[in-house]
């Protein structure tokens, strides 16, 4: 698969792209300090870090800035860094900002200019985990929004926007992303990122690209197992198209390709109405049709699913489908009765006659038709955070429409059904409960270990708040681990105004979503790739050094990883210590 670079490609606000996507952001309430800027004049441009968010009027740490920045680099990953530009007190009224890349070029060799992008980083509301006393932390309500410390905060990484108005006493960030070609010739490529005011150049700033002789492969072949939920329903309501019309997929597919692009391998499907209650701002409808004929028999649609898996697929996520759920939160299942001539809703829980009668004569019909599509092998039943008699009984069910379903499960560590879930997707909170003798086998069974965070996980986390380099935690520790992969469950549930206003009526701002509309990344996301990367590079190595019994090596990287052991996630400098991480790793990456 060809690699789809996680920032859109850069395009004008017209034609296309409705006008309303060309965004202006919401101004910020907090003001700048006039004696914070007091010695600052004129316009600034340097080099800063993709691991801090820069506050809108609070003036950057200057003395963390650079001149000239050198990133390295394996051939086929992806990496970014942050040039900061800010104002002062006495600055002239500026002409807007726009960027321009110079070809990247070694003595050579110029790399692609379509492999290097720059983007100005967009200011959305956020809150905080929990009120400045401590209240309300994590997940729950959030009816009054007013008690949290909300803010504008860096996180959309924008490629739609040419331009940018500086004021006075201001911040702004351009996010830097360079996709190494797979082909890259080994060696270090220099270019320059260019700040204009009109036809004026106001900054040059000077970048270094060190590629060394390393290959990720294609993410369709990682072996990061990333499983981020999407939401279709959600695009659908906010790019205002019918449900499952060509405008629909076709809106939805830069998201998805974005998401195939940083190694997604699961789709998420919806076998029934509101498997989680309706719980976010579009709750998520059946992909299959449940009919009760008048003899009281059942039929089964599946055209919706199928368009849905088809479109996926399309999209380059093709490696596994989980489909939800048997054990909805309010445990009710709508059908069209034929009889009556309307909806009506069967009430049963797992255990009940009626639960049993429904559930296998779906999943029969649901096996047949996986069967004959040629998906049954890589389907799952799954089920999320439900409790554990409801499970067992749920999958005895299973078992007697088809013995041979598979069937994932995302939530607590339960020992008496483990055996019996294929992909286990374990809370982060009870990773080390997992017992080594049946780690080892789940491995060699060649079933799938997960690991997963929620809006109960203050760091590390993908909140609009969270330090970026959080996001890039998980790839070491499950590294470090051996675990398969990480789960987040919310890809693309957008809140009302995505662009404008990450915060929810329940849980900390961003909890429900990662990226943004029409193809537009995230700081946190990026970051989030960042550590699928690592990991990929450790399953490199490590395979490397113990083929080649070269022991040295093989205990140095175990060592490195041993600083990202569960303890690590309690460290206050998150930003360090992946730095510190990724440096190492580089090393020993160097033949």
């Amino acid at each position: 698969m060809k690699i789809v670079l996680l920032l859109a490609a850069l395009v004008g606000c017209t034609g296309l792209m409705p006008e309303k996507d060309c965004f202006v952001e919401r101004p910020d309430h907090r003001v700048p300090i006039v004696e914070e800027w007091q010695d600052v004049k004129g316009l600034h441009a340097a080099w800063g870090t993709s691991d801090v968010r820069y506050a809108w009027h609070s003036l950057p740490d200057v003395e963390g800035l650079r001149c000239s920045e050198t990133l390295t680099a394996w051939r086929g990953e992806r990496v970014s860094t942050q040039a900061v530009i800010y104002t002062g007190v006495a600055t002239d009224r500026l002409a807007p900002l726009t960027l321009h890349l110079t070809p990247f070029k070694n003595e050579r060799h110029t790399l692609p200019a379509e492999a290097v992008q720059a983007a100005f980083v967009r200011y959305v509301m956020t809150d905080a985990w929990a009120t400045p006393d401590g209240y309300g932390a994590g997940c729950g309500y959030r009816p009054d929004h007013t008690l949290y410390d909300s803010t504008m905060v860096a996180d959309i990484i924008d490629p739609y926007a040419k331009a940018i108005d500086m004021d006075a006493m201001s911040t702004r960030s351009v996010w830097v992303s360079l996709q190494v070609p797979a082909d890259a010739v080994e060696g270090t490529y220099s270019g320059m990122l260019c700040i204009k005011a009109g036809r004026r150049t106001v900054a040059r700033l000077p970048l270094h690209i060190k590629v060394i002789d390393r290959t990720l492969p294609e993410p369709e072949e990682w072996k990061f197992h990333l499983d981020l939920w999407q939401n279709p329903f959600a695009e659908a309501r906010y790019y205002e198209t019918p449900l499952w019309s060509d405008a629909h997929l076709a809106a939805m597919r830069p998201s998805m390709e974005m998401l195939a692009a940083a190694g997604q391998k699961v789709i998420t499907a919806s076998i029934m109405h509101k498997p989680w209650n309706g719980q976010t701002e579009d709750h998520f409808d059946s992909m299959v049709t449940w009919v009760k004929r008048v003899d009281g028999s059942w039929e089964f649609g599946f055209e919706v699913f199928d368009r849905w898996v088809e479109f996926m697929m399309s999209c380059g996520i093709k490696q596994q489908i989980n489909c939800f759920s048997m054990i909805p939160w309010a445990l009710s299942f709508p059908y069209y009765d034929v009889a009556t001539n309307r909806m009506q809703v069967l009430r049963a829980a797992p255990g009940d006659a009626a639960y049993e009668e429904i559930w296998v004569a779906m999943l029969k019909a649901f096996s047949q038709h996986l069967r004959e599509k040629g998906w049954f092998s890589i389907t799952t039943i799954a089920m999320d955070e439900r409790p554990m008699h409801a499970m067992q009984k749920a999958m005895a069910v299973i078992r007697k429409a088809d013995p041979e379903f598979k069937v994932s499960l995302a939530g607590n560590w339960h020992p008496e059904i483990e055996s019996d879930l294929y992909d286990y997707c374990i809370a982060l909170d009870q990773a080390e409960l997992l017992p080594q003798e049946i780690f080892a086998r789940r491995k060699a069974e060649g079933k799938k270990t997960t690991i997963y965070t929620c809006c109960s996980t203050h760091k590390p986390n993908t909140f609009t708040f969270s330090t970026p380099a959080e996001g890039a935690w998980y790839g070491f520790y499950v590294a470090g681990t051996e675990y398969d992969g990480y789960l987040r469950w919310a890809y693309n549930s957008w809140v009302k105004e995505p662009l404008h206003d990450t915060r929810f009526r329940q849980w900390p701002a961003g909890d429900t979503y990662l990226i943004y509309p029409y193809g537009r990344s995230s700081v946190r996301f990026e970051k989030l790739v960042e550590g699928v990367q690592v990991y990929e590079k450790v399953r490199i190595l490590r395979e490397e050094f113990r083929a080649a019994g070269d022991t040295k090596r093989l205990a140095e990287l175990e060592a490195l990883l041993e600083k990202f052991d569960y303890d690590s996630q309690y460290v206050d400098d998150f930003a360090t210590l992946i730095r510190q991480g990724q440096d190492e790793l580089n090393v020993l990456g160097i033949r």
